[in-house]
């Protein structure tokens, strides 16, 4: 079974995700910016979510992480808590 390593940011709009993915990919830090925007209580450790298996996840969430390219900034992802931006640092 396959496992995915993650980390995200939680936002309550398209057009605020869409945004801090411009900052990512202008070389900002992702973790900084977890820290600054993510509603997510993870964001205070950078929003970083560790690793789980598949369907520990929301569905939109899970395609995501185990359909993405590991390393790639990916969103605007909507679940029912929001947006997401999502980078997978590692999957085995």
């Amino acid at each position: 079974m396959s496992k995915a390593t993650a980390r995200h940011i939680l936002v309550d709009s398209e057009s605020k995700c869409a945004d801090i993915i411009k900052e990512i990919n202008g070389g900002a830090e992702f973790a900084d910016l977890a820290k600054q925007h993510s509603s997510c209580p993870s964001g205070k450790s950078g929003g970083d979510l560790g690793t789980f298996s598949p369907g520990q996840m929301v569905p939109e969430f899970d395609t995501a992480c185990f359909q993405g390219n590991v390393g790639d900034v990916q969103g605007p992802i909507k679940t029912q808590f929001g947006y997401h931006v999502v980078q997978v640092t590692e999957r085995t």
